[in-house]
Order: structure tokens, then C-alpha cells, then sequence
């Protein structure tokens, strides 16, 4: 038996196979479950959909008033900048979701090229990334949808039970509300959830061509000029602050396992999901800045609805934009507990964690127990957490993961050069490189308490993993009933 140092050096980097994954997604559980695994129902079109419901959130709503005011007209660039960076992760998503067609994301990435370990520290990022950002999104679901029925009908719930708590709110029941019905639905099975989140993308999509073809007819050309009256360094500044908003194309994803054709599909959908939600961006701030001068989205928090008001000068187009807003909220809460159910689910059926989270229904072919944890978690934080100081915090997880997506894909390339591939990254591998050169850069440009903040968050996890997930690892237990003193590392 090797020494106890080389040992743990085995266990926390020993790899689970692709063909491990790939035979754990083509019958179910892998480990003879009775209920089976999930179901294949989800087409291109739909996974794409679910790509841009994650993205497209209340942010293009509402962040050109705070990103406006650091680049000026030239926001445009800063959005074209994180386009860019979120296109070379994407495209090392699209590859590594061709190879490894399976749920878990990143996760699921990162335990076939780097190890259990990185895969736990990957998992955990994800966890910390859905379930902050989900609570966070259905906190002000309430905000907004007081704004609509203030806008139609003259009244507003008190702000005790609807405002953030912490911020004039003491528990958030609209959001607990939101939460119950997404699990709702996701309860029901992918299909019927993918086609639910659909019609509610193809809404909001249609409220902001509303927003394009209304604002261009007040457009000024003078407007834009002084283009870049902060310079680069605003650009880069915007740019950091709008690059967030192109991060639910992670959510894609996850549902590696409950797509036909997937080594097609999923390239396909990231892809997709990534042009439509670029286009959308670039669109709409160009046709904003060009129709309000720059100098007036300071403090202007009615975001897409003050620039509409100030083109027509009717209020109707606010109870519009605000409608756009409280659909938009729905589709990307609903996506959120999707995906976080779905890298439990991995996790689960690895022994990471316990096996409650790993269980499908028979009849809708979901994991049902997995989604009332996951919705009774992101409920109690909506309703009683105050939830702004952590925002940077689930930056910092999801940069990570992306970034460590883009090494997998080298790592892979490596290791498994002969592996059956749907798409492979143009320009490797200088491509995943940068990638992981403005990950790094975004993760610098974080505050100093973030770094503090996502420490905890690691030793909190390192705890998990030492204490529970590396004893009942199924990479673990296989090596220990075959009588070996650790798996073998090699695929």
C-alpha cells in the first residue's frame, strides 16, 4: 500500500473516465436505481431558449443607468468587450458539452480533466453561483411586480412583505411565491418546463424589440457624441459591470443529459444562446444611448422605462417595459433552480453527495426531492437574507468555473485526443487561453472582501468534502470493493 501522502495525493486527483459519464447518461443512475435516469425530450431550439432565459435577466432592463454613466455612448464597446470574453468561454463550453455530454456543467467538466478535487471546489462554485443569484433574482421579483400594478392599477403591496430584506422588508413573499411555482413547474418534467420557460423568453425578446422600434424614432446622432467622454478606462470599467450579464449561458449546460442528439445540440444551443442575447444587448444600448444624451442615466432607475417615457412622453410604455421585467424574472428564477438541480443531481449520483439528490421520479422523469431542497433553500434565502454584499461573491464562483472550463478543454485535448468530438474550439489553443487570461483579469479587478468571502466559502466546502464526500465517492468505493488501494488515474 503507498504512503498515506501519496494516497491522499490518488484520491483528490483521481478522474472519473468520460466513458464513466457518458455510460452513467445512457442508463441512468449507473448504479442499477430503479427509477432510472433522466429523460431525453429537450430539442435545440428549447436548450437555446433556456440559454437566453438565463441570460437575458432584469439587467437589460435596468443596467444601462448605472453602466452608461461610466463609459457614455461608448457602453456599446463595453458590451461588445464582454461579448467577446463571454464568446471564448462559450466556445470551450461548446467543445467540452460535445465531449462530455452529461448534466453537472462544469462540475461534470472538471472531474474528468482535473481531478475529484477540483471537481468539489468546481461543484461548489456552481452551488454558491445558482443558489445566491436565484434568491437574489426572486428578491426583487416583488419590487418589480409592485411597479407594474402601481403602473396599472394604482396600488402596491406593502413594503414590509415585498422590498428586500434588510431594505425596508421583513420577509419577501413574493419571492418565496416565485420560488414554490418555478418548482412547481420544473416538478411537472423538462418538457413541459422548457416549453414554459420558451414562451416567456419569446415575451420578454418581443417587449425589447418594442423598446428598439419605439426608441429609434426619438434617435439623435448628437446624442452620441462625446463618445467615449470617460475613455478607455470607463470602457473597461462598464465592460466589468456588464459582463455579468452574459453569465446564464452556463445554464445551458447543465442539462446535458435531458437533450436529443446532444453532442449537436448542445454546441449548437451555447452558441445560438450567445448571438441572440449579443445581438439583443448591443441593440438595445445602441438605440438607448442614441436616444437620451448620456449625461441623463445617471440615477435613472426606471432604466429602459424612463428612456421610452422620455421619447414619447406617454407612461404606457413603462407598464410595458415593467411587464417585460416581472416575465423576465420568472424565466430566469425558473432556470436557476433548473440548473442547480441538475448539478446536485451529478454530484449525487457520484456519491459527492447524499443520494436523495440523485433519485428521478419514474413518472415526470425529474429529480423531484433534489428541486423541493434546492426551492426550500433559495425560499429561505429570498424571504429573510439580505443578499446585495454577496453579489461579487457569486462573480467570483462563476468566473472560476468558467475559467476552469476553458483549461479543461486543453487538459482533454491532451489526454484524450482521439475522443469524439461534435465541435472543437477554432484558434486552439489560444482561444481557451484568453479565456482564462480574462477570467483572471475580472477576478483581479474583484474587491478585497470578495476574495475574503469566497476563502470562507472554500473552507466551509473543504470541511464537506473531507468529511462526507471523499469517504462515500463512487470512485472511491469501486476501488475499495475491487480490493485496490485507489482507482486507477488513468482513462
Amino acid at each position: 500500500m503507498p504512503p498515506n501522502d501519496v494516497r491522499l495525493r490518488q484520491q483528490l486527483l483521481r478522474r472519473k473516465p468520460v466513458s464513466a459519464f457518458l455510460a452513467d447518461a445512457a442508463h441512468g443512475e449507473g448504479e442499477g436505481h430503479e427509477s432510472g435516469g433522466l429523460r431525453r425530450t429537450v430539442g435545440t431550439f428549447q436548450l437555446t431558449m433556456i440559454g437566453v432565459g438565463a441570460t437575458i435577466g432584469t439587467g437589460i432592463f435596468f443596467t444601462l443607468s448605472t453602466a452608461v454613466p461610466e463609459a457614455g455612448p461608448a457602453v456599446i464597446l463595453s458590451f461588445v468587450i464582454g461579448a467577446v470574453t463571454a464568446a471564448l468561454t462559450a466556445l470551450c463550453y461548446a467543445e467540452l458539452t460535445s465531449a462530455v455530454p452529461v448534466s453537472g456543467s462544469s462540475y461534470s467538466y472538471a472531474y474528468a480533466t482535473l481531478g475529484e478535487l477540483a471537481a468539489w471546489i468546481v461543484g461548489s462554485c456552481l452551488l454558491l453561483e445558482y443558489a445566491v443569484s436565484g434568491a437574489a433574482i426572486a428578491v426583487s421579483w416583488g419590487q418589480y411586480l409592485n411597479d407594474l400594478t402601481q403602473r396599472l392599477f394604482g396600488f402596491t403591496m406593502p413594503a414590509a412583505i415585498s422590498a428586500p430584506p434588510g431594505d425596508g422588508g421583513y420577509v419577501n413573499l413574493p419571492g418565496v411565491v416565485l420560488v414554490v411555482l418555478c418548482c412547481l413547474v420544473l416538478m411537472r418534467g423538462s418538457k413541459e418546463s422548457a416549453l414554459v420557460n420558451t414562451i416567456m423568453v419569446l415575451i420578454k425578446l418581443a417587449v425589447l424589440v418594442l423598446f428598439v422600434v419605439i426608441g429609434v424614432t426619438g434617435f439623435h446622432s448628437a446624442n452620441l457624441h462625446p463618445f467615449a467622454p470617460l475613455g478607455f478606462a470607463g470602457i473597461s470599467a462598464a465592460a466589468s459591470s456588464v459582463f455579468f450579464s452574459f453569465i446564464g449561458l452556463d445554464a445551458v449546460s447543465t442539462a446535458g443529459e435531458e437533450v436529443k442528439n446532444p453532442q449537436k445540440t448542445l454546441p449548437r444551443a451555447v452558441i445560438g444562446a450567445l448571438l441572440v442575447v449579443t445581438a439583443f444587448y448591443c441593440v438595445v444600448a445602441f438605440v438607448g444611448v442614441g436616444a437620451q444624451k448620456w449625461t441623463l442615466f445617471n440615477g435613472q432607475d426606471a432604466g429602459l422605462s424612463a428612456i421610452l417615457q422620455h421619447v414619447t412622453g406617454e407612461t404606457w410604455p413603462g407598464a410595458v417595459l415593467s411587464a417585460g421585467a416581472v416575465i423576465s424574472i420568472v424565466s430566469v428564477t425558473l432556470v436557476v433552480i433548473y440548473g442547480q438541480t441538475r448539478i446536485l443531481y451529478s454530484m449525487g449520483r457520484d456519491g459527492m453527495l447524499p443520494a436523495v439528490f440523485r433519485k428521478v421520479n419514474p413518472r415526470s422523469g425529474t429529480p423531484v426531492a433534489n428541486t423541493l431542497i434546492v426551492g426550500a433553500f433559495i425560499a429561505l434565502l429570498a424571504a429573510f437574507v439580505p443578499l446585495d454584499w454577496l453579489a461579487n461573491l457569486t462573480s467570483m464562483g462563476t468566473l472560476v468555473a468558467f475559467a476552469v472550463v476553458s483549461v479543461g478543454v486543453i487538459v482533454l485535448r491532451v489526454r484524450e485526443p482521439q475522443l469524439k468530438r461534435g465541435f472543437k474550439v477554432p484558434g486552439y489553443p489560444v482561444v481557451p487561453a484568453l479565456s482564462v487570461v480574462f477570467c483572471a483579469y475580472l477576478i483581479w479587478n474583484l474587491p478585497a472582501d470578495t476574495f475574503l468571502l469566497f476563502a470562507a466559502w472554500l473552507v466551509l466546502a473543504l470541511g464537506v468534502y473531507f468529511g462526507y464526500s471523499r469517504k462515500h465517492s463512487r470512485l472511491g468505493r469501486q476501488a475499495a470493493e475491487a480490493g485496490q488501494p485507489e482507482p486507477v488515474l488513468a482513462d
